[in-house]
């Protein structure tokens, strides 16, 4: 792209170069170079919006956060409603969409990313984590409603559908699994701690 022309956006613009370029070539192949080139902008671009690559890496980790945090406004919402079971296979399914997946990979295999990560104050395994703190405000919701027995333990239920629902979707060789093994996995997980339903 020539210098100066002005390019609306630029951040999201990047973040999606960066996201096509993780699913279509895995973290080996996300460079500077291959996003610039994918947002077709001149490589200058990015680097005068961030202080090197891995800022920019985090940055676009923290706007995948921000997504899951607008995301649990919502599923808290739904408590109540629907099926319990469907309602966490639904979170799951779209908590390990095919991106979030590939930035879990990318997080733990760059050190300078995981390095600007703690800087931030992320701990864990960013996105899963996240993940687990939406599906756990989730549950409690639901306790509240009376949908699950009064001492389900939200804190190892939640961990555990994000843990058991990670090894489901990353295995990036193989299609996603379906609606009904996750489905599955999460009737599983959570059985015990479901109230049995009023006649």
């Amino acid at each position: 792209m020539p210098s100066g022309v002005h390019i609306h956006n630029v951040r999201g613009q990047l973040f999606e170069a960066a996201e096509r370029v993780l699913l279509r070539g895995g973290p080996d192949a996300l460079t500077s170079r291959a996003v610039t080139e994918e947002a077709n902008c001149a490589k200058g671009v990015l680097h005068r919006h961030f202080a090197d690559f891995d800022a920019f890496l985090a940055d676009l980790v923290l706007d995948r956060i921000r997504g899951i945090e607008d995301r649990t406004t919502t599923l808290r919402g739904a408590a109540g409603t629907g099926s319990v079971v469907d309602n966490l296979a639904d979170a799951l399914r779209d908590l390990f969409g095919p991106v979030t997946v590939a930035i879990i990979a990318l997080i733990t295999f760059r050190d300078g990313l995981r390095a600007q990560l703690r800087e931030r104050g992320l701990t864990g395994i960013p996105l899963a984590v996240q993940g687990t703190a939406m599906i756990a405000a989730y549950l409690s919701a639901e306790r509240e409603q009376g949908r699950l027995v009064d001492d389900a333990d939200v804190d190892t239920l939640a961990p555990t559908l994000v843990g058991a629902g990670h090894m489901l979707f990353a295995d990036r060789a193989s299609a996603p699994p379906g609606a009904a093994a996750v489905r599955a996995m999460v009737a599983t997980v959570i059985a015990a701690a479901l109230r049995p339903s009023r006649p």
